[in-house]
């Protein structure tokens, strides 16, 4: 493949006339090296040595010229230097510091305008006092060529200057997108880095709140221990009703507080329906946060998607820049189709600056929108952080009242421990008195087997009485045991069916519990 050529002549024109000034146009790519001592000779075809040109000027450049860019540049050849008109043909050829050829034009001629054909008139207005006159003026016609192929190329030239300006604006542009999407980039990552965090705090929560639940499991299967026991210990007990009057005083304290505890067992279920309908408020709240941080998602990748087709159409621009550069260097061939092209790039560089505009302002409303869109993430997560604060001080109180719910099943054990204690020694009192009874029935002084009959029998009495409350206490921790219970319900209506002795009638405090303990037994445990 060629190696692509580090300066190329433009607008070679066919004819040039001694009389008049002529302009060298060149480019330079990057590829070339360029020098201050570069310049360009005007040779006569044929030549053989860089020092037989016929005059030559320095090879300049714009100011603020980079190395390794390309530019396009002219150089002049002034009248009093060029050759007289010929047949000969000569060609422009640029040399290097080093003396190497670096580009050759193609052949043209030097010829003195016709007389008669070559001649132009031109009407020039001339303002007087009285009115207007017009001015004849004949002036050759490649002078008036040369003229208008000069303010041409001086158009092209401004024109190619503000096209430059525009392309430095675009990149200008594009760059400060750039750094401000990288910015977006970085407060979006940052905001999705603290969205994971508040999902971890959340989901830490949820899972202290299992862990709350199974110690409550833990203390509820204690609790069912414990009845367990009670009911075991009521099966053994044996009072006589003697001691049930010492006792009624105690009992109706017990029965007090037994009452506060239904109290508090009530308050208690208020507060976990509270605290349910407020979890459940909690969990839509937060559905529609992330439905609506889902939406802001969405969002931003439609605007992300935007600003990828805002620059493939900058692309699709500069392509047509390019595209017009390459489609100007060709159209200079006649001066009509100049001045043609001339006109239609002004048309299209105005255009250009009007969609470059137009795009400014878009990617400015972007910006906007991005700015205002991270306000608001911003705010969301202030939400969010507050309401875990409140979630965190709801589990505080939740604790709180946990370990009250704790200390109040400490003191009821301690209750619990103080009955079996009392049980214990009535039950030795008991046994003790039965025994007594037995010796007088069999001495001699005892009437008959009736009468110690009607002696045992208010004792057995009251401890089916006692046996069925504390199963009905039971029942209230343990409601698989509902066979049982009906089956000493049956007893006590057996026993209650008996005639009742006068120490029968002391038995009302258990009557008086009895509907306590059964409206605990229809209220769920927790």
């Amino acid at each position: 493949m060629d190696k692509q050529p580090g300066v190329v002549f433009r607008n070679v024109g066919q004819l040039y006339f001694p009389q008049i000034r002529v302009e060298c146009h060149y480019s330079l790519t990057s590829e070339h090296r360029w020098s201050s001592s570069d310049w360009i000779g005007i040779f006569q075809m044929g030549w053989s040595s860089v020092k037989e040109y016929h005059t030559y000027t320095w090879a300049a450049v714009p100011e603020g010229y980079t190395e390794g860019t390309s530019v396009n540049y002219w150089a002049v050849f002034q009248a009093s230097y060029l050759p007289r008109p010929s047949s000969a043909e000569y060609q422009f050829v640029y040399v290097d510091k080093m003396g190497r050829v670096c580009a050759r034009s193609r052949p043209f001629t030097f010829c003195a305008p016709k007389p008669l054909e070559e001649l132009e008139t031109l009407k020039e207005e001339q303002d007087e006092e009285d009115g207007e006159e017009e001015l004849l003026l004949v002036i050759p016609r490649a002078q008036l060529l040369q003229s208008r192929l000069e303010q041409s190329l001086r158009k092209q030239t401004a024109l190619q200057r503000a096209l430059d300006e525009a392309k430095r604006e675009a990149e200008n542009e594009k760059e400060a997108c750039q750094r401000a999407r990288s910015e977006w980039e970085r407060e979006r990552e940052a905001i999705k880095e603290e969205i994971t965090e508040l999902r971890d705090n959340l989901r830490q929560s949820c899972e202290m709140l299992k862990r709350l639940e199974e110690r409550h499991k833990d203390a509820t299967y204690s609790q069912e221990i414990q009845s367990t026991e009670l009911r075991k210990l009521g099966a053994e007990k044996t009072e006589n009703q003697q001691q049930v009057q010492d006792l009624k005083s105690e009992l109706k304290v017990l029965a007090d507080r037994e009452e506060q505890a239904t109290t508090e067992l009530q308050r208690l279920k208020e507060r976990m329906k509270k605290m349910s309908t407020q979890m459940k408020h909690d969990e839509e709240k937060r559905k529609s946060l992330q439905a609506e941080i889902d939406a802001s998602a969405a969002e931003v990748r439609g605007l992300q998607e935007q600003l990828e087709a805002s620059d493939h159409a900058a692309e699709g621009l500069r392509k047509e820049l390019r595209d017009l550069g390459v489609q100007r260097s060709h159209t200079h061939a006649e001066l009509h189709q100049a001045r043609l092209q001339v006109a239609q790039l002004t048309l299209q560089l105005s255009d250009q600056d009007l969609a470059l505009r137009e795009e400014r302002a878009t990617w400015a409303l972007e910006r906007e929108a991005y700015r205002h869109a991270a306000e608001i993430d911003k705010k969301k997560l202030q939400d969010l952080k507050c309401e875990l604060q409140r979630k965190e001080e709801w589990l505080q109180e939740e604790r709180t009242e946990r370990d009250n719910v704790e200390a109040e099943l400490g003191r009821e054990k301690e209750l619990v421990n103080c009955i079996r204690q009392l049980d214990m020694k009535l039950g030795i009192g008991h046994e003790t008195k039965s025994n007594g009874t037995a010796a007088k029935c069999i001495s001699p002084g005892c009437s008959s087997e009736k009468e110690a009959l009607a002696s045992s029998e208010p004792p057995r009495s009251f401890s089916l009485e006692e046996s069925i409350t504390s199963e009905v206490s039971a029942e209230t921790l343990n409601q698989s045991e509902g066979d049982d219970s009906s089956v000493d319900a049956q007893e006590e209506k057996t026993q209650l069916s008996k005639p009742q002795t006068g120490e029968d009638k002391q038995l009302i405090l258990p009557e008086l519990v009895n509907p306590v303990l059964s409206e605990l037994a229809d209220s769920p445990m927790w």
